[in-house]
């Protein structure tokens, strides 16, 4: 697999954790608990994203 590959695939990645947030935030039975795992999911694609990116760059 490519690396532009890889990097699309966590960008899939990370936008499915954005929807299951904002369901889970809109969800009356998450738990607080259950949105912070979430948000950190989605902040650790984001930065090997990021990381990626700038590497794929270099």
């Amino acid at each position: 697999m490519s690396l532009q590959a890889h990097i699309g695939e966590l960008h899939a990645k990370h936008k499915a954790l954005e929807a299951a947030l904002a369901e889970a935030i809109n969800h009356p039975a998450s738990t607080d608990a259950e949105i912070t795992e979430l948000k950190r999911k989605k902040l650790r694609l984001k930065d090997e994203i990021t990381r990626l990116e700038h590497q794929h760059a270099a």
